[in-house]
């Protein structure tokens, strides 16, 4: 796929998913006064099929039958400087909300892989996210922002291309590289977890990706729900 193209497929994303702190909702759909004990911070892989109503968040409500707090935008980066837009939600640090949040679920760094360095010689890009020990980059400062608030944190990994005409086909050794990092990460922070989603999407099925073939689809958000709502369930049992 030509650049160009891919710069209007973000546009368009971006312009439809740049939106923040979406209302907490119970199972109905409708709005609840209710505080929410989970908040959803990310990009797009988050954030797609916001406007539907069948987002990340809005699956993960209805799986845990609660209300969440969505603060996720398309084409957010865990890099991003410009100050106006970065406290709109393009940083995903600075969708971060206070609140009494029991859980904080969250993915980034592909568009900083992928924007930043074209997932070519990204050696400086990828260290500047999380080194190769996990004890800098902005991934582990954030990791520690989060956990003092006393939530636990769940990074959610991302799809993997099915194999078939994906524009981020190039992208799976940095991809697979940068969430070995965080895997590592969470194991040496108390209270952080990393879930894969790397052995979702069989080879040369396109029902988890949308025509982009780089966002999730309906069902490929309605799975990475239904595997964060286990994992939280799991976790709360023993806690």
């Amino acid at each position: 796929m030509k650049l160009s193209t891919v710069s209007i497929l973000v546009t368009t994303f971006v312009l439809a998913g740049c939106v923040q702190d979406t209302a907490t909702r119970n199972v109905q759909g409708t709005e609840t006064l209710s505080s929410p004990r989970i908040l959803t911070m990310g990009d797009s892989m988050m954030a797609a099929h916001r406007l539907s109503g069948r987002a990340i968040s809005h699956n993960l409500s209805d799986q845990l039958n609660e209300p969440i707090k969505d603060t996720s935008v398309v084409g957010a980066r865990l890099a991003y400087s410009l100050p106006v837009s970065g406290a709109l939600g393009m940083n995903i640090g600075q969708q971060y909300r206070d609140g009494t949040w029991d859980w904080v679920v969250l993915n980034g760094g592909g568009n900083d892989l992928w924007f930043g360095c074209g997932c070519n010689v990204c050696d400086r890009k990828m260290d500047s996210l999380i080194s190769k020990d996990g004890t800098t980059g902005k991934i582990p400062s954030l990791v520690s922002k989060l956990r003092s608030s006393g939530a636990q944190v769940l990074w959610v990994g991302y799809l993997r291309s099915p194999g078939l005409d994906s524009p981020i086909e190039s992208c799976q050794d940095e991809g697979n590289e940068l969430e070995a990092r965080i895997s590592n990460l969470a194991k040496s922070v108390h209270g952080m977890h990393y879930l894969s989603n790397a052995n979702l999407v069989p080879h040369g099925d396109r029902t988890f990706h949308g025509l982009d073939m780089i966002h999730p689809s309906l069902k490929g958000s309605k799975e990475i729900a239904s595997r964060a709502a286990n994992y939280i369930r799991k976790v709360d049992r023993t806690r």
